[in-house]
């Protein structure tokens, strides 16, 4: 039985796909969500001499997650799911296992990375490490 869902959520189209997904699971299932976002943007981050705690890049970054978790929490709003939003810092994979760990979730929904060709069976670095080091079943979904 389903009781817990994880769902990682970023920018991209499919994760946002991914957690309206993950909240029509769960209110079918009549599980919890939890939306997680981690706060790394390794373009903007790398771009950056130095990113200090408080400063307008952190700023910027912090703001684009809880507008991210809000839409999320909107959805179970409007389903009638309960969506607790988490925002962790790190490495993306690696906050995202630990969470399905510590929550414990049933099972981890995230959306796939956009593919760079046409012939291209990428799924993205994240997701990829997330497949292959998760204790739960993996939900992938596309754009």
């Amino acid at each position: 039985m389903v009781t817990r869902v994880l769902v990682a959520v970023d920018d991209s189209p499919a994760s946002l796909e991914a957690a309206r997904l993950a909240v029509e699971l769960a209110r079918g299932w009549g599980a919890a969500v939890r939306a997680v976002t981690v706060l790394t943007d390794g373009v903007l981050v790398e771009s950056i001499e130095s990113v200090r705690p408080g400063s307008e890049p952190e700023v910027r970054i912090g703001e684009a997650g809880a507008s991210l978790l809000a839409h999320v929490r909107r959805l179970g709003d409007q389903a009638g799911v309960s969506v607790e939003p988490l925002v962790r810092s790190g490495v993306p994979y690696r906050c995202i296992l630990d969470e399905a760990v510590a929550w414990p979730a049933d099972i981890v929904v995230m959306g796939r990375s956009d593919r760079t060709g046409p012939a291209s069976p990428y799924v993205g670095s994240e997701v990829a490490r997330v497949l292959e080091f998760a204790d739960c079943p993996v939900l992938v979904v596309p754009r």
